[in-house]
């Protein structure tokens, strides 16, 4: 490696409102490293990706590219210099097709070059990095908003590595690919790594990182808290220092969540295969009968045993994700929301004591654009964790949910809540506000229904009945999950899975005379 770093980050920090996302961060980078960055949600990852990319500038401290001071005045010159960003959500545009996507902002370096746009060199390199990517070049010709996520991933990807660039940053990249095109990426990592390429990469998968990297960063509340050689360094003690502790309670199940649950799957895959495999050998060959029903029993068994395994991590992550969503919530509502607020009580003192109407006017302006990112922060508050459901509980939640949707949407909603309901716990209550929540925006985004009838009510067994109907265009018959998920139309799977985590039941019925009904059972959710 040069002796020179290709990019050093010297004290770097940065602030939203209150909240500092990064503090006096320093690292460096040699030419073809390959550098993980690994943290928990709002560790600051994404943030750090994005001042070096130059979507934000440092609130102080010091960026040195090949050794020199730099400040990036956005990502075009940042992307000149050759750091090439590949966000965790694409940004495409979504009416252009896909080679111009990949190649899009490149138009006035073809014509330096070329004095025209090359379209078949251009054509070239994007099958090439397709075909790298195990992607028919079919997709080439296709518009970008007719794509599936996984699409949409490979399309930002190609777009960066259709490009020449000393540095690459993938914020999360790999996980929204199959499995067979995660491990296509990680070779072309290496590859380009051994061409000179420097690459920094945020994963939840310390699989990924150890297959690729040579130092993994640790993020810890926005803070830098280790700098570790890859090799010397074990996947507990990584966790570890995720999680700002060694407590076991703490550390084994994200251990199992991060380390186990992509080992898990594919084991589930195999077993899948080979239970098929030995149903056919079965009608086959007579004579091994007894030997085979003895092999499947024993991986039924395994795969039951690794599915009850998958649930509990499930149930782990789940519970977590509420967690962060409440404390941002909070940290939004009594930081962020409280300053804009302050700001708008000093311009409003400004406004009073302003020189002349030009001046109350523009005051008066900015007061307007401060309340309605003061209404969106509120809004998106409410999403992360509805502030009803802890101080009123579930049936309170889910009519001030209702009432917005409805409103929102236009859409004429009926509403029953059993007054036996009562509190619950908290689990069950967020659980089947989500079930709700998402619920109606199936209905919004697919069914075209012009009104809905939405019952939840608490049955003789003292189990939970939930029931949605709406007189919209329907779903084909039978209701196959496997096939809507292959199309990426993921609601009523995530339903079905918060409905499993609580041992319920759930059933969908698509009528003839038009509309779909949703029930959902919960069993004895009592406090």
């Amino acid at each position: 490696m040069s002796a020179e770093p290709l990019l050093t980050a010297v004290n770097v920090s940065k602030r939203f409102g209150r909240l500092w996302a990064l503090e006096n961060v320093t690292f460096s980078l040699q030419p073809g490293e390959v550098l993980g960055l690994v943290g928990r949600r709002a560790a600051g990852k994404s943030t750090l990706l994005q001042i070096l990319a130059g979507y934000y500038p440092p609130q102080t401290g010091q960026l040195l590219w090949r050794g020199r001071p730099v400040k990036f005045t956005g990502p075009a010159e940042a992307q000149r210099r050759g750091l090439q960003l590949v966000h965790q959500r694409p940004l495409l545009s979504d009416q252009l097709d896909v080679v111009q996507n990949i190649f899009l902002g490149r138009e006035a370096d073809w014509r330096a070059r070329l004095g025209f746009p090359n379209l078949s060199e251009r054509m070239r390199q994007a099958r090439a990095v397709l075909a790298e990517l195990d992607t028919p070049e079919d997709l080439l010709n296709e518009r970008v908003d007719g794509l599936t996520d996984e699409q949409r991933q490979i399309v930002a990807l190609a777009r960066v590595l259709c490009r020449p660039a000393p540095l690459i940053l993938l914020d999360d990249a790999l996980a929204g690919l199959s499995f067979q095109r995660q491990e296509r990426l990680l070779a072309l990592i290496r590859r380009l790594a051994a061409q000179g390429t420097a690459f920094i990469l945020t994963s939840d998968n310390l699989q990924h990182l150890s297959a690729v990297t040579g130092r993994i960063l640790v993020l810890y509340e926005g803070r830098l808290t280790a700098d570790r050689l890859t090799r010397e360094s074990t996947p507990r003690e990584i966790v570890e220092l995720i999680v700002g502790s060694a407590q076991n309670e703490q550390v084994t199940p994200i251990i199992w969540a991060l380390e186990s649950y992509h080992q898990a799957q594919q084991q589930a895959e195999e077993l899948r295969r080979s239970q098929t495999t030995l149903q056919e050998n079965l009608q086959a060959r007579d004579s091994l009968n007894q030997q085979l029903l003895h092999r499947l029993r024993d991986q039924v068994t395994a795969l039951d045993q690794l599915n009850l395994a998958l649930q509990a991590a499930q149930r782990r992550l789940m519970t977590e994700r509420e967690a962060e969503r409440k404390a941002l919530a909070r940290e939004l509502h009594d930081s962020v929301i409280q300053d804009l607020l302050s700001f708008n009580y000093r311009l409003e003192e400004l406004e009073g004591h302003a020189a002349g109407d030009a001046q109350r006017a523009e005051l008066a302006d900015l007061r307007v654009g401060i309340r309605a990112i003061v209404g969106d922060l509120r809004q998106l508050c409410s999403d992360l964790r509805p502030p009803t459901i802890d101080s009123h509980g579930l049936p309170s939640a889910i009519r001030s949910h209702a009432q917005d949707w409805a409103d929102k949407t236009g859409i004429q909603l009926a509403l029953e809540v059993d007054a036996r309901l009562g509190r619950l716990p908290e689990a069950v209550e967020l659980s089947v506000f989500r079930i709700v929540q998402e619920a109606l925006n199936n209905v919004r985004k697919h069914a075209a229904a012009r009104r809905v009838r939405l019952s939840l009510q608490r049955t003789d067994g003292a189990s939970l009945r939930l029931r949605l109907e709406d007189d919209g265009q329907g779903l084909p018959q039978p209701v196959d999950l496997a096939s809507l998920s292959a199309r990426n139309h993921y609601g009523l799977l995530g339903i079905s899975e918060r409905v499993a985590l609580l041992g319920g039941s759930m059933r969908v019925e698509s009528r003839r005379q038009g509309g779909v009904v949703l029930n959902v059972e919960i069993p004895s959710p009592s406090p």
